[in-house]
């Protein structure tokens, strides 16, 4: 049963999928006093956390959700403000599931302790439910039920964000507002979250344009734009936004449901997603190769593939400028270290510093030293001790993984 609580102080107790978000997202409503994670809506007595996932892949009673008891102050706001909270950072129509986050016990749950809160519980839904219509989402799947019991999660999983900042970030739902207009007639609003408006559709690149979709408070979108986005050379142009809404007259395969995520679109459709970031750069740049470059190209660059001598077509190019990454756009060698070496391969006696990265290969039989791009991981060629002075050395690259930029286009 629900605890007692001050005078002026109720409770309601939500499911939102991962509890580790939603506590902290309800933690910031105003007026909100405490939220505990835990669990509720199930069979099983006195769950634990590893039980729940358990008794999820067995299937044999019906499983608790991950909720959060959320406690507010009366006097400071209302139930019906803080369903719209509930409302607003979550996805209801996704039945069970959150995102990526699939099963019964992450499902969209309202657990009311009185008849008044049910009927609160059941008018925001309709209200919410025109709102989400309008944007053309499908009927809200919230489990609206009396609370039997509230469990709470073991400790580890209190204040779960506060003790992991850079634990998962939930983006804050579809991006639709709540219609918080009184009044019976009210009319739902669609209104992208967070105060920001989305891009405009106008000012990108229809052809190809990735969008980086971020939240404030994310840890992972900021170490995103440390270490990707503060460097950023690629041709692919980027964006960055806080909205949850896709550019203007630009069209999302399905909602947004994590920070960062990382959409590709081309000619105004989604072509690809890329969600979550832990610091693994190299997988990032990868997906984006495997979206933008050749089958060709991508084979040389990931599977170590060599192209037929003689057939690049950068080997016999002399136009002064860079040699860049295909990928990421980071210089890796000028024109000035090019020479004709009458092997079939393009070949430089150096590098631009800090481009490349050497690494030991003994594959085929041979022991040679591969050389790969250091900003985005991926294969180049090889290097050898038969190059022109000053160096001696022979970097012998695959023309496919090269793209020139001439100078004057710098």
């Amino acid at each position: 049963m629900a605890e007692p609580v001050a005078e002026k102080a109720e409770q309601i107790t939500l499911g939102m999928g991962c509890f580790w978000g939603a506590e902290k997202r309800m933690s910031e409503l105003p007026g909100v006093i405490d939220v505990v994670s835990g669990f509720a809506g199930g069979e099983r007595s006195n769950p634990s956390y590893r039980q729940i996932l358990a008794d999820e892949r067995r299937g044999r009673q019906k499983n608790h959700a991950e909720v959060v008891r959320v406690t507010f102050d009366t006097g400071q706001t209302s139930l019906e403000r803080v369903l719209a909270g509930f409302w607003e950072h979550h996805d209801p129509t996704q039945g069970n599931r959150q995102g990526n986050d699939i099963g019964s016990n992450y499902r969209s749950a309202i657990y009311f302790v009185t008849p008044a809160q049910e009927a609160v519980a059941q008018r925001t839904k309709a209200r919410y439910q025109l709102a989400l219509s309008a944007a053309g989402y499908g009927a809200i799947t919230t489990e609206i039920r009396p609370l039997a019991t509230f469990y709470p999660a073991e400790e580890e999983h209190q204040d779960y964000l506060r003790k992991n900042p850079d634990g998962y970030c939930g983006l804050g739902g579809t991006g639709i507002r709540y219609p918080m207009e009184t009044g019976a007639a009210a009319e739902a609003t669609v209104e992208p979250k967070q105060g920001e408006p989305p891009l405009s559709g106008g000012d990108l690149e229809a052809e190809r344009q990735l969008i980086v979709f971020e939240a404030e408070g994310c840890g992972y979108c900021a170490l995103f734009q440390t270490e990707v986005l503060a460097h950023w050379e690629s041709p692919v142009p980027v964006r960055s936004t806080r909205s949850a809404r896709p550019p203007t007259g630009w069209k999302l395969a399905e909602p947004l449901w994590a920070t960062p995520t990382m959409v590709l679109f081309e000619n105004g459709h989604e072509r690809a997603r890329y969600t979550g970031y832990s610091g693994d750069a190299a997988g990032f740049w990868r997906w984006l190769a495997q979206l933008t470059l050749s089958p060709e190209t991508f084979d040389i660059a990931y599977a170590q593939a060599t192209e037929a001598p003689y057939t690049g077509a950068l080997l016999d190019n002399r136009r002064p400028g860079t040699y860049v990454d295909p990928v990421t756009g980071v210089a890796l060698f000028r024109s000035d270290a090019k020479y004709k070496s009458g092997t079939g391969w393009p070949s430089f006696f150096q590098p631009i510093d800090g481009a490349v990265t050497m690494h030991q290969d003994s594959s085929h039989g041979m022991r040679r030293v591969e050389v790969r791009s250091a900003s985005s991981g991926i294969h180049l060629g090889h290097v050898f001790d038969d190059g022109p002075p000053p160096t001696g050395k022979r970097y012998c690259i695959n023309s496919g993984v090269l793209r020139f930029v001439p100078d004057q286009e710098l």
